[in-house]
């Protein structure tokens, strides 16, 4: 078994609790209430690489990262250091995160938010749509096509926009046909967790036209979004460096290629 199915393993089971504690017609009335922020405008089309800034704890790779951070704070930081949209890392066992976390960033900010976690069931959806998100990661690996296409659909349906993860040329096409208009490189390997940069670069001439494009993973400097740029990535998701730092608006404006 992998890490990626032990990973899956345990949010089923996860799902399977949250459906006996809070029955699906709660999180539909809930949803209905949030006016959605707009995250494809928000990294499309800026003239300038646009960066997904992340909110995390730790993660299975690097362990903990900031448990005790504040969220609102992160958040507002991030977004006067020039982030377009901010992630927020929401499953709890491996990455300490929550739904808490990404209300409160998105309480705190006036910018999209993306729910980041291991999608599993049309639940998941539902309750990132109750929580207040804007944006949905889908991971095609975690997916498999038939499930996919109606998490992408159910995304659409709800308002968010839906950030389709591969990690392959196989998943592109498969993204593809399941009718997705953002794509994201990941440059981790699931399996392993191992990171390789170039993974982003290698993939992105198989990414069809009129997608946006998001590379995901491993990137720490300026020279890195600066390169992600030049192959035609539309954005840039970074979240450990920022994490990492005791100034994320300055970190975040350096990744921009600004001074000081």
């Amino acid at each position: 078994m992998t890490y990626l199915d032990g990973l899956l393993a345990s949010r089923r089971a996860a799902v399977g609790r949250a459906k006996e504690q809070r029955p699906l017609a709660l999180l539909r009335s809930a949803g209905a209430r949030v006016q959605r922020r707009d995250f494809a405008a928000a990294i499309g089309g800026a003239g300038k690489p646009a960066i997904v800034a992340e909110f995390k704890r730790r993660s299975p790779s690097a362990a903990s990262i900031a448990n005790g951070a504040d969220p609102r704070r992160v958040a507002q930081a991030y977004e006067r250091g020039g982030a377009a949209a901010i992630s927020v890392l929401t499953e709890p066992e491996r990455f300490g995160g929550g739904f808490g976390d990404l209300r409160a960033a998105r309480e705190a900010t006036s910018l999209p938010v993306l729910c980041k976690d291991f999608v599993v069931d049309d639940y998941q959806v539902w309750e990132a749509a109750a929580h207040g998100a804007d944006a949905i990661l889908l991971i095609v690996s975690a997916l498999g096509e038939e499930r996919l296409d109606g998490c992408i659909a159910l995304a659409a349906e709800l308002g968010l926009a839906a950030l389709v993860e591969v990690h392959d040329e196989a998943e592109i096409e498969l993204a593809a046909r399941s009718g997705a208009r953002i794509v994201g490189v990941n440059n981790r390997d699931l399996r392993t967790f191992e990171v390789d940069t170039s993974t982003a670069l290698r993939l992105r001439p198989r990414i069809p036209d009129g997608m946006l494009a998001v590379a995901e993973s491993g990137y720490r400097t300026a020279d890195d979004v600066a390169q992600c740029w030049a192959a035609r990535y539309d954005a840039v998701l970074v979240g450990e460096a920022l994490m990492r730092d005791a100034d994320p608006q300055r970190a975040l404006a350096q990744l921009h290629g600004a001074r000081g």
